[in-house]
């Protein structure tokens, strides 16, 4: 399975630094493996607040929770070499 069949979301907020260095570890992952990403603003929306506000950087693999606070590499490597979860 390709990296590229997979999406991968920041749940992130201004400011923070993890999750400035969550975006650049995704990002530098991303160019490397070929996977798209984005990064979404926990704070647009009460939501994304209730679900992730005191949890960010929250990381999305497929829209499912992969992760928080730090993005392990090794740990994101892996699942992005499996297929994608259906929805």
């Amino acid at each position: 399975m390709a990296a590229q069949d997979h999406r991968v979301s920041v749940v992130t907020r201004r400011g923070c630094h993890l999750c400035e260095d969550a975006e650049s570890v995704v990002d530098r992952l991303s160019r490397e493996l070929g996977f798209s990403w984005d990064a979404v603003d926990v704070d647009q929306s009460s939501q994304l607040q209730d679900s992730y506000g005191d949890r960010v950087p929250v990381i999305l693999l497929d829209g499912v929770e992969h992760g928080y606070w730090r993005v392990e590499e090794d740990r994101l490597r892996r699942a992005l070499d499996r297929p994608p979860r259906l929805r």
